[in-house]
């Protein structure tokens, strides 16, 4: 082998080489990451058997945002400036439903959504692309979408412990939901088919409320929540 080749792609393979251990060391922080998302998800799966343990539960979980958080912290370190989404997908679906957990232990304390902002500082993460390793916005809006999608589920439970109001405040805040995702002009193909699994869950919860109602179960004079309609169109188009 002429030695100009052998020169080249010897620089060839010192540069994989160095790509294939860095992809390494971010494994092994995605696999404790991951772990740690794993204990919250099951920590808050309590929701659907018990009342009682809800509180309990979300203190939990958040503990293992703040293993998250480190985990995270580790891959800002380690990734080479400008290249996260040259390896964001060792971490793009865990993130998505890293966020659907916080939203979701936020909902379960304080009743609303959690903004992007919020979900960012949870786990250490800018918002700003260029500030550097960040929350990517398409990852918000996937983790919030399979947040509606475990409140329906929590809803039908609701009412097997025997709480009647809960789904009326799931009823609303998923309509008001459904109602923010229909501004946006989703182009996106993953995003888009997710968003249309929304209208399901907003009509599998319409209908809880709707039998609620008509049982006598709810509480007197509770008004049923508005849910917007699920065929709307959508309105308005997103920033770029």
């Amino acid at each position: 082998m002429q030695s100009n080749v052998k020169n080249i792609f010897d620089s060839f393979n010192d540069y994989l080489v160095k790509d294939q251990e860095l992809r390494t060391e971010i494994r092994d922080i995605v696999r404790d990451i991951d772990q740690a998302a794993k204990e919250a998800a099951i920590a808050l799966q309590v929701i659907h058997s018990s009342i009682a343990d809800v509180s309990a539960a979300c203190a939990t979980a958040r503990e293992r945002f703040e293993t998250c958080r480190t985990g995270y912290q580790k891959l800002a370190d380690l990734i080479p400036q400008g290249q996260y989404y040259r390896y964001n997908d060792h971490w793009h679906y865990m993130t998505q439903r890293i966020v659907f957990l916080i939203a979701l232990t936020i909902y379960l304390e304080k009743g609303f959504l959690v903004t992007r902002d919020t979900a960012a500082e949870v786990l250490g993460l800018h918002v700003n692309q260029k500030d550097g390793f960040h929350l990517d916005i398409e990852d918000y809006l996937v983790g919030i979408l399979q947040l509606a999608s475990e409140l329906s589920r929590y809803a039908v439970n609701s009412v097997i412990l025997g709480d009647y109001e809960k789904p009326l405040t799931i009823s609303k805040f998923v309509a008001d939901l459904n109602s923010g995702f229909r501004l946006l002009n989703l182009k996106n193909d993953s995003l888009r088919k997710r968003f249309d699994a929304l209208k399901y869950d907003v009509k599998k919860i319409e209908e809880i409320v709707y039998d609620i109602s008509i049982r006598g179960l709810r509480a007197e004079g509770a008004p049923v929540p508005a849910v917007a309609a699920a065929t709307a169109p959508v309105a308005a188009e997103a920033p770029e």
